[in-house]
């Protein structure tokens, strides 16, 4: 799911008016593993459990769960969602200072698999000759150790276009069109500069959904935003307070001055609160789900084959397997089912997470799919080809998610009417209190 972002202050598969929810399919089962170092109590389910995955926002596994679980009776998965990945970061950091209450598979965002590189000890090497070569690489090296462990199986990716308000587009009296509208924003000056036109003509809608969307679209272009390729911590660079004062700047102006995955920000799909979204192949679901489904008469979503300044990706998010766990052998052939291309690509079409799988990137039936809910847009087409135009994959060091958040922190007091330079001062204070 889903997935980039915005550290504590958002999901990268968020659905807003998702509770704690738990989806339980436990049965009698009984597993088989050939480790010899096993006891036969780690070597098989016992009677009565399940094999415990834990997921944050909508990953789109409940069918799929379902599927396995009919084709596996020794097997049996039992899922927990968690509405936020910010709470399960908060869960799963107590659980590993713990020692204990993790799953047997823990979903990861993305950000935060560095944090799981850097200390791998407490994680299973799921390395296999049969997973070789499967993702994307950049995905597959975000989750490998420098000594070559594969500690993630990437669930999906998220190149980035963007999504946008058609009837808001026409009210301001600009182009509708999608190959018209990816033509007037290939760089973010084009962006900002088409912001200001519209809100001049329609000045009671934000030209985007939050400041700290735009920070974080930014930022995906940024090749060392926190940590240099050692990992030191470096956060007063050029790029990174560039990204700072540009969007504060035009908070006055272009944004709704609300904080992403806050109510604030599900109400403003509701009532014309703006007119653009950074939109990576996820974040469809969530424009459904907070627009509506089907739509309100007259809204009417679009996709344009374009993002600002080129390329980017947000989010994407790993499964792992805790040693704690005393089922990997199952846990692991799972996660091998579940990311498998067969399974991403039913992903993709119920709920629009992108695959990061190669083989599926090459499939016919995705690369002809439509969306219906934004105008027929071709969704296949479109996230292939931003995917391809990704040329810069941000460093993420052990430090990246923390530090992440507190600069979403920083853009959000900004919002909130504290002064850019003070907001600033609070986030350098912020870092250094994380080293």
């Amino acid at each position: 799911m889903h997935h980039t972002t915005a550290g504590p202050r958002r999901s990268t598969r968020l659905i807003a008016s998702a509770a704690v929810a738990s989806l339980v399919l436990t049965m009698s089962a009984c597993g088989s593993g050939d480790d010899p170092t096993k006891s036969a109590e780690q070597e098989k389910l016992g009677k009565g459990e399940a094999l415990t995955i834990t997921t944050f926002g909508e990953f789109g596994y409940d069918a799929l769960i379902e599927e396995w679980n009919a084709d596996h009776p020794d097997i049996q998965v039992e899922q927990t969602k968690v509405s936020l990945w910010d709470d399960w970061k908060n869960e799963l950091n107590t659980n590993l200072q713990a020692g204990s209450g993790l799953p047997d598979v823990v979903a990861i965002e993305g950000d935060f698999m560095p944090a799981l590189v850097a200390a791998p000890d407490r994680w299973v090497d799921l390395s296999s000759d049969e997973v070789e070569g499967r993702w994307l690489d950049f995905k597959e090296k975000a989750a490998t150790t420098a000594d070559g462990a594969l500690l993630g199986y990437a669930t999906d990716a998220g190149p980035e276009a963007i999504c946008y308000r058609a009837d808001l587009f026409a009210k301001a009296g600009l182009p509708t069109d999608r190959s018209e509208v990816a033509a007037l924003m290939t760089t973010w000056d084009d962006y900002f500069a088409l912001g200001e036109k519209f809100v001049k003509a329609v000045p009671d809608t934000a030209w985007y959904d939050a400041s700290g969307s735009i920070a974080q679209a930014m930022l995906n272009q940024v090749a060392f935003p926190f940590e240099q390729s050692d990992n030191t911590v470096d956060v007063e660079n050029d790029e990174l307070r560039g990204v700072y004062d540009t969007v504060t700047g035009y908070t006055p102006t272009l944004s709704t001055k609300a904080a992403q995955w806050g109510d604030d920000w599900s109400a403003g799909f509701k009532n014309d609160g703006f007119a653009t979204i950074p939109c990576p192949g996820w974040m469809r679901s969530n424009i459904k789900d907070n627009t509506g489904d089907p739509a309100p008469k007259g809204v009417r979503w679009d996709i344009a084959d374009v993002f600002p300044g080129g390329g980017g990706n947000w989010g994407g998010s790993y499964l792992a397997v805790p040693k704690s766990s005393t089922h990997q052998d199952e846990a692991q052939e799972f996660i091998t089912w579940i990311t498998a291309p067969e399974q991403q690509l039913k992903i993709f079409a119920s709920l629009g997470n992108f695959p990061s799988q190669v083989a599926a990137l090459e499939d016919a039936e995705l690369l002809k799919a439509k969306d219906p809910y934004f105008n027929d847009a071709p969704a296949g087409e479109i996230f292939s080809n931003r995917a391809a135009a990704i040329d810069v994959q941000p460093y993420h060091g052990p430090l990246y998610s923390d530090i992440l958040g507190k600069f979403q922190d920083a853009i959000n007091r900004v919002d909130q009417g504290t002064d850019p330079k003070e907001s600033w001062d609070t986030f350098l204070s912020d870092v250094a209190a994380l080293q």
